[in-house]
C-alpha cells in the first residue's frame, strides 16, 4: 500500500513538472514571438522611412557619399528582415521600396509644390537624424556625421529656396510681380539667415537677387540724387 502511494506520489510529481516546463516552452515561445513581432514592426518603420529618405535625398542632388552610408544602413534593415520573415509581405514590401529608391534621380521641379517641399524636410531631417546614431553606434566618426548633417542642413535650406525661386517664376509668367517678389525676398530671408559660410551661400543670393532686380530694378542714383538723398536722410 505505501509503495503504491509512493509511486502515485512520483507520478503526480512527474505530471507537475512536465506541466511546469510545458507552460514555460509555451511562455518562452510566445515571448520569443512577441519580441520578433516586436522587431519586426520596427524594422519596417525603420525601412520605410530609411528608403524614402534617400529617395528623396536622390532626386534633391545630395552627395553621393551620403545617400550611399543611408543605403547601407537599409541594406542591414533588409537583411535582418530577410532573416526574421523571409517569405513575408513586409519583405516584398522593402525589397520593392529599395527598387524604387535605386532608380531615383535628380529631378527638376520635384519640389515645386509646398507639399512636397514639407515631405522631402521631414525626410532630411530624419536622415540628419539617423547619420547622428549611426555616429554614435560607432558606424562612422563624429565628425563624419557633423559634416553629413551641415550638408544636409544647406540641402534643406537650399532646397526651400529653390521652391520660393519656381513659385515666383510661375506668377510672374501669370503677371503676378508682387507675389513673385514677396516669394523672391522670402527665399533672400532664408539664405541670408542660413547659418552657413558666406561664401557658401553667395551663388545662391546672388541667383535670387539677379531675378529681384530685374522684376524691380534698383532706383538708379545719380551723384547729385545720391547726395539729395543723403542730406534729406540726416536732416530727417
Amino acid at each position: 500500500m505505501l509503495r503504491d502511494n509512493l509511486v502515485f506520489i512520483i507520478l503526480i510529481a512527474v505530471v507537475g513538472v512536465a506541466a511546469l516546463l510545458i507552460n514555460y516552452f509555451i511562455n518562452m515561445r510566445e515571448s520569443q514571438q512577441e519580441s520578433r513581432s516586436s522587431r519586426l514592426r520596427w524594422l519596417k518603420e525603420q525601412a520605410e522611412h530609411t528608403l524614402n529618405a534617400l529617395a528623396i535625398l536622390k532626386e534633391a542632388g545630395c552627395r553621393e557619399d551620403i545617400t550611399d552610408k543611408l543605403n547601407q544602413h537599409a541594406l542591414a534593415l533588409i537583411e535582418e528582415i530577410g532573416v526574421l520573415a523571409p517569405d513575408s509581405e513586409l519583405m516584398t514590401d522593402v525589397s520593392r521600396m529599395k527598387e524604387t529608391s535605386d532608380r531615383a534621380r535628380p529631378t527638376q521641379g520635384a519640389f515645386d509644390s509646398d507639399r512636397a517641399v514639407k515631405r522631402a524636410q521631414i525626410y532630411i531631417t530624419f536622415a540628419e537624424k539617423l547619420l547622428i546614431e549611426m555616429a554614435n553606434k560607432g558606424k562612422m566618426t563624429p565628425q563624419l556625421a557633423l559634416n553629413y548633417q551641415q550638408d544636409l542642413y544647406w540641402l534643406n535650406i537650399s532646397l526651400v529656396a529653390d521652391a520660393h525661386l519656381a513659385h515666383s517664376a510661375k506668377l510672374e509668367q501669370g503677371g503676378d510681380m508682387i507675389g513673385a517678389l514677396s516669394h523672391l525676398k522670402h527665399a533672400k530671408a532664408i539664405l541670408v539667415r542660413a547659418k552657413v559660410t558666406q561664401r557658401h551661400k553667395q551663388p545662391k543670393l546672388d541667383q535670387v537677387q539677379a531675378v529681384i532686380d530685374r522684376i524691380q530694378p534698383p532706383k538708379d542714383f545719380g551723384p547729385g540724387k545720391l547726395a539729395a538723398a543723403l542730406d534729406d536722410y540726416l536732416k530727417e
